[in-house]
Order: C-alpha cells, then structure tokens, then sequence
C-alpha cells in the first residue's frame, strides 16, 4: 500500500495556521460531510481547526461558539442530514458593528483562514469580511482591543467558498453540496405518487422548492419523465394553458394512467406573473374533469441523509477547499471550490457571484434565453434535453429522411439503462428515424428478437431498474453471420449498445468484423452501463451512482446496529469484479477505515498494520470500524481470511462481524443521477448517430467503416467525448477487464487521510485559479445533472 512521501507534506504543510470553518444561510445534505473533510484535512496538515456554531452569528457572538474542533468531534457526522455547527440568518454581521466584533473574536484564536459553506448571500458576506479585515484590524488597535503585533501577524484573512444549497442555484458549479440528495427526496415522492396515480388514473401536480432556480423541477422532470414543468428561467409561452391542457388530453388518449406535472415554488409566465400549482390543478379540473391532487413537498426535500453523491462531492470539495486556503497569498482573490464535470476546480468568488446575480437580472427584465444560457451548459442541456423527450412533434414536423436504429442492452444489468433506452427512442423519433428494440441482447439479435418500439411504448421507463429490455453477456462474435443476416432483414442503419465491459468488447468485434461483414459498415455507439464503473474511456458508468447508494445506505444501518454495543468493526465485501471503484468510492462516502482492492496490491502486513491501527483507534471514543472489500481484490486474503483475521488479532479491543452485499447492488430502482446521466447521455449518442447516418449515406444506403464510425460516449474529466472502440483497446486490461489507469485510484489516499491514516497525498492533481467562463463550446458539455 501507498508509503508517506516527505514531499507531500512539505507541500501541504499548515504548521501554525489556523482554520475555521462555518456554515451558514439554508442548511444542505452533506454539509457535515464537508465540516469533517475540512477539519480531518486541516488537522493533518498540522493546522488547528475551529468550528463556528450558528454561523456569522456565532462569529459575531464569539465565546463557546467558537471552538476548537479535534479528530473525534467530526465522527459519525458523515451521514448526518443538515449542519451539526447549527446555520442562522445573522442581521448584525450585515452592519459594520458586527463585523467588528467577528473580526475581533477571530483575531483572539489566532483565525486568519475561513471556510465558508453556503449560498451566495454567505459567501458574499465573506468576500466583504475579507476587503475590510485590514481597516478592521486599524479599529480595534485604535480601540485599545489588540495590539500592533497582532495587527501584522493577522494582517490578511483568507476565505475559501463551497456552495451548499439543495436549489443548485449558484454559478460556476454544476453541482452545489445538497442538490443532489434534494432530488432523492422529490424522486422518492414521485415514484411513491405515481403508484397511487395509476391506480386511480389520477393527475398530480407536485411543487418543489426553487424560488429563484428551477434546477430542482427541470432534473425532477427529466427523471420521472413529467409531462410538464414550470420553472422560473423558462416561463411557458402564452395561452400554455391550452398546450398543456391539450398534452394532457393526448396522454391519456394514448392509454396513459397518470400525468404528472411539476411546479418550481417561484414559477412565472411570461409577464412576471406566479404559477401556483393549485392555480394548475384548478385549470386542469376545470379543462379536462381529471381527479387531481396537489402535493407539496416543502422542507422534506432538506432532510434525510445526504446522499451517495454528495458526500463524496463535499469531502472532495473539502479537502480542495484547505488546499486552497494553505496556497493563499495576500493577493488571491476569495475563490469557491466548483465542481466542472468529474474535475475539482478553484474560481474567483465574486465572478461567481456577479453571474449569479446577473441570472437574476436576466429574468427581472424577462430575458429568459439569456437567464438559461448565465446559468451554465449543464442547465442548458437539461432543458433542451426535457423539450426533445417530453413533446412529441407532430409528423409533419419530423424530418423527411428516415433511418432504421437498433438499440439493445448488453451484460449485467445496470440501474438507469431504462432511462437510457427511453430517451434513445424518443430522441431518434424525433430525429425521424424509426427506432428498433432488441431483446436479450445480442444473443435475441441473432434469433430476431427484433421489433419497433414507438414513443409511447417507453413512457414511465426513467424509474425502472434493471433492463426492461432483457440482458445478457453473450458477446456477438459467434453469432455475426445471424446478426448480419438480420441487419439486413430488419434494415438496421445504426446500433446504439448500451452496457458494460461485454457492451465494449461487443463494439470492438462488430468493427474488427467489418472486413467480412459489409453490413456492419455502419454507425455504432456504446454507452457504458455497469455498477463496476470498470469500461475504459470513461470516469464514470450509467448504474454506478446507484450501486453506491445501495452501499452506502446498507453501511449506514449496519454501523448503527452498533451502537450502544461493545466496540465492533464491520468487514464489508462489494461487488466490482477486479474494479474497486464501489469498494473505494463506497468507502470514502461511508467512512470506511480501510477498502482493500485489486489495482493497489496489499499483503499480510498491511492487514496487520490495519488492525494495529483500528486497535488504537477503539482505544479512544471511536466504537465503530468499518472496512470494506472488492470481491476479487485478492484470491488468498479473501473476506473469511480478513474476518478472521481481524476477529484473532482485534481479541480483547474490538470484535467482528461481516456481510457480503451481493446482488442488492445491482438492484432497486434507478438513482437521480444515473436517470439523467443515462437519459443525457443517450440523447447525445443519437444526435451523433443521426450525424454519422447522413455523413454515411450514399448512392441509397450506409456505408461507414471508419475508426470514428464506432465510438464509445464517456466521460473525461470535464468533457463528454466520443472515443474510437479501436483507440482503447491499449488503454484496457482485457484480462482483468478493467481500464489501465482509473481515475479514483487518486481518491483512496483521500480516505486514508480522513480515517487518519498518515499516508501521502498527491497535490498535482488540485484545482488551479481559473475563470468563470460563460457559454462554454458544445464539445466540452460536462455530463453531471
């Protein structure tokens, strides 16, 4: 396992300083996550960390509201909804008084460094902070509070930003800390509705919170598959109310049990006014006679515990955060930590905050076109991607050039193929092409399980886990003279596969056929689709975001079971194949002690040095261990072997138990993020398809045998990019089936750390200053929601 390397510190070295970290403003699932990521990181840097209770009012009020944090005051708070520092709206911090009195508590513990978790109107307040500290510093040396010494010593005070707001409402970022577990409150409610509304054939008219930013209501939309949505950025065109009454009608004409239709809280039409949604329930009752029902969520969409994906986000973010804070000079400028596809990245605080601002701006003056493009590329997409798969173009809309797209799913099955699969027929609909559904993947290929699928065919998929279309991992070389043959039969034009490793490794013998077979010389696209997140070309797999979840949440009520017991430690095995991205990424989100995979060799002495260390641990407050485990991560050290192991060597400290997760991960029904992953995702593979169909069409057919004609849609970083099957194959460990360099492999010393672990961190990889940058080019489109 990884050694200390001087270097590292040397870089991170924090000796002397003194951090404090806040949150303030609306609390945010995953808050917590980021307290401890800042106060774990910051104490191993050598720095002292304080919290500040009640936010800008605990600062102003100093006193027992400032403390000093340690190690095990940040434990079991990872899962932990809200903010255990406590948040309040602070009135005397907006007066030049009350930020006299912050700056003079902070200068009495030594605190020149803050970390600030909020939405915009916190981390302004902190930018201001910082441009007056120095004049501050004059007024209470003029006041006879503090000395000369201590006005040169702190002379400067550094803010780092992280944005916590569930309503994603912030510039610069594509993701704010608590947004995405705010979607799994709303989507659980949706798929709760939607049960009782088929029964009933009833309409639900669902109101989320989004007073200023209907991020909320348009991903929702997007992963229910709404029938309509109102947000404040994109009010609906005049006389909407006879378009939707009409959509609703055509709906339930095509056999539909249910609509569903969701309202952001601050919904306007094009003249300013609001949309309440019991002003659309009245309309819909009194247009069309449908039974309808109005539910508004409210404060539940704050609660509950963070999600997978926000954990993970907030400890990285972190972490980020007191890099940056230890790099600071007296001239940077306050930064946010944003997050910019799967990449950490540093931004000028009030840049952020002007766009946002200008958002706002934007829609007072109803410049709504404008107010979609300020709030970034991610929202933009979302939108558009709702229009295309929500309305159906009338016939005489479509166009005239007509194609024939297969679209299959190949391996496991993954939670989000569904959605994927929805949104490719109704993209390529509305692209005009005719789409085709096929069944047990290339195996039902080879027999004919081929048939159309129509747009109303795939509607209420985004829920569906598994693969409605039927799975297998058969690949498709034995069968190529029987796929060939029904190609041909069926005029298959293109083929989107959706899948894991077997999905790549299909694509790549497709191409490598097209020597013998002519009618494979034509368009094909893979999406990944695996929980093992273990296909080349990509961070991250449609599934994964699901499986992780599952993990968490079972670590979650499995640490639980222990309390009030005797000291424990839980041995945890996960699925993965040879890829330990659950068993790493997992572990990080659930606070795991130590997560043994394939890709970082380990032996008996690393076992034992993890028992030294849990043993030393339990020898404090800690009572809960958790380690986790990739199933094949090792062919001796097995699960029994560790269990035992730790069982023997723990004897008298700690005792064991393990569970083995199983098949649990790769069920239930698919996350927020996996839905619009996969539905984005796959709208962008068919507007690609629908491109390399009309560059390959000549003399009346297709014919493309390029190395650009067989791609694979991943994403890199911040980008999502189409990349040649045949370029891969040198980035791939076919035997193992996993890519040779992963990403996440630079996360595990991330866990290490915040288990406290003395281990080295690489800093190369950190976010660097950058600038906002308004209406980024189409081909650097970031793939998160």
């Amino acid at each position: 396992m990884a050694q200390p390397d001087k270097k590292f510190f040397e870089n991170l070295s924090g000796a002397g300083k003194a951090i404090a970290v806040l949150t303030s403003g609306g609390d945010a699932q995953g808050m917590n996550a980021a307290v401890r990521a800042v106060v774990r990181m910051g104490i191993y840097v050598g720095a002292k960390v304080y919290f500040i209770h009640e936010g800008y009012q605990g600062m102003v009020d100093g006193g027992d509201n400032i403390r000093e944090a340690t190690w095990e005051s940040v434990s079991s708070m990872l899962q932990v909804g809200g903010t255990v520092i406590g948040s309040a709206r602070c009135k005397e911090f907006r007066t030049h008084e009350g930020r006299l009195k912050a700056a003079h508590n902070l200068v009495q513990h030594g605190i020149t460094n803050l970390c600030v978790i909020g939405g915009d109107g916190s981390l302004t307040g902190a930018n201001l902070f910082r441009e007056e500290w120095s004049g501050l510093l004059e007024e209470l040396l003029q006041q006879g509070l503090i000395d000369a010494d201590a006005v040169q010593k702190y002379s400067a005070l550094h803010i780092v930003g992280m944005v916590g707001s569930i309503d994603n409402d912030f510039c610069g970022t594509d993701m704010t800390i608590g947004t995405d577990s705010a979607l799994h409150r709303i989507i659980e409610v949706v798929d709760a509705i939607m049960t009782t509304a088929q029964s009933h054939q009833r309409t639900f008219v669902l109101e989320v919170m989004g007073r200023h930013c209907g991020y909320l209501a348009l991903v929702s939309a997007l992963a229910c598959g709404a029938d309509w949505v109102f947000i404040p950025e994109m009010p609906p065109e005049d006389h909407w109310e006879e378009q939707m009454c009409h959509k609703l009608s055509e709906c339930r004409s095509r056999g539909s049990r249910l609509n569903i239709i969701l309202v952001a809280e601050g919904a306007i039409d094009r003249h300013g006014k609001a949309i309440t949604s019991n002003e659309v329930k009245d309309l819909v009752v009194k247009c069309l006679g449908f039974d309808t029902r109005v539910t508004i969520l409210g404060h539940v969409q704050r609660g509950g515990t963070p999600s997978a994906f926000d954990r993970i986000l907030a400890s990285r973010m972190g972490v980020e955060a007191v890099h940056a804070l230890l790099g600071t000079t007296a001239n940077t400028p306050a930064c946010v930590v944003s997050l910019c596809g799967n990449q950490a990245v540093r931004l000028p605080l009030m840049e952020c905050v002007q766009m946002t601002q200008e958002v706002q701006k934007a829609m007072d003056e109803k410049k709504f076109e404008e107010a979609v493009k300020l709030r970034g590329r991610s929202f933009e997409n979302n939108l558009n991607t709702y229009k295309l798969l929500a309305h159906r173009k009338a016939e005489s809309e479509l166009p005239t050039s007509s194609f024939n797209v297969a679209v299959l799913n190949v391996g496991a099955p993954a939670a989000g193929m569904n959605a994927a699969v929805r949104s490719a027929v109704r993209v390529g609909i509305s692209e005009g092409h005719k789409m085709f559904a096929v069944n047990d993947g290339f195996e039902g290929f080879a027999k004919g399980q081929i048939k159309e699928i129509k747009w109303g065919d795939v509607g209420g998929w985004t829920g569906q886990g598994g693969s409605l279309l039927g799975t297998k991992r058969t690949l498709p070389g034995k069968y190529l003279d029987k796929i060939a043959e029904q190609m041909t039969l069926h005029n298959i034009n293109a083929l989107l596969v959706i899948g894991g490793f077997e999905a790549f490794e299909s694509v790549l013998q497709l191409y490598e056929a097209r020597a013998t077979f002519e009618e494979l010389c034509v368009p094909l696209c893979m999406l990944p689709a695996t929980i093992s997140n273990n296909v080349p070309g990509t961070d991250l797999s449609i599934g994964a975001d699901t499986a992780l979840n599952a993990i968490v949440e079972t670590c979650d009520r499995i640490k639980q079971s222990a309390s009030g017991t005797k000291r424990r430690v839980f041995i945890i095995e996960t699925m993965g194949g040879y890829c330990g991205y659950l068993a790493t990424v997992g572990g990080l989100a659930a606070g795991a002690d130590a997560a043994y995979v394939f890709e970082e060799p380990f032996d008996i002495r690393d076992l034992q040095a993890n028992v030294e260390h849990l043993r030393e641990k339990m020898k404090t407050s800690i009572q809960r261990g958790l380690v986790l485990r990739n199933e094949n991560s090792n062919v001796n050290y097995t699960t029994d072997f560790i269990y035992q192991l730790y069982t023997e060597e723990g004897r008298g400290i700690f005792d064991c138990r393990k569970n083995v997760l199983g098949h649990m991960q790769q069920g239930g029904a698919p996350s927020p993020f996996d839905r619009n992953f996969g539905t984005k995702i796959s709208a962008k593979a068919m507007q690609w398809i629908s491109k390399k169909l009309k560059e390959g069409y000549r003399q009346g057919r297709v014919f493309t045998n390029t190395e650009d004609s067989a791609c694979l849609l991943g994403m890199r970083r911040r980008a999502l990019v189409f990349q040649p099957v045949v370029q891969l194959k040198d980035q791939t460990d076919f035997v193992h089936r996993i890519p040779k360099e992963q990403w996440w492999l630079k996360l595990r010393p991330l866990m290490k750390i915040l288990a406290k672990y003395k281990t080295s961190y690489d800093v190369s990889d950190s976010g660097q200053l950058e600038h906002v940058v308004r209406n980024r080019p189409r081909e650097t489109d970031a793939a998160t929601l």
